[in-house]
């Protein structure tokens, strides 16, 4: 997973044809963790898609934006708009980001 370090190449990203997932997280968030450690098998699984993660304490102002309310959450973008958002709640197991990523994605 790529990670963003500014609001810039966010914007640049999200600007693609093709859908990208971006992972929204803080250092201090142990739910962050947890998603670490079983994200790696969705990865590959996935990975016909560009993933990237944001730290939202490093990079301010894009979870506000984005509606980000709770962390981690994945958000899909694509040509310059969220298509998709999966709030922290429903991002705690992987079943619940491989059922999220089959809705939107296939």
């Amino acid at each position: 997973m790529n990670a963003i370090k500014s609001v810039d190449q966010f914007n640049e990203i999200i600007q693609s044809s093709e859908p990208v997932i971006i992972k929204f997280y803080a250092d201090w968030c142990p739910d962050c963790k947890r998603m670490d450690m079983f994200i790696g098998d969705i990865l590959e699984s996935y990975n016909r898609y560009e993933w990237y993660e944001v730290n939202s304490d490093e990079v301010e102002g894009l979870a506000q934006k984005y509606d980000v309310m709770g962390i981690p959450s994945l958000l899909i973008f694509q040509n310059d708009k969220k298509i998709a958002h999966r709030h922290s709640a429903y991002t705690k197991t992987p079943d619940d980001v491989i059922e999220f990523l089959q809705q939107e994605l296939g």
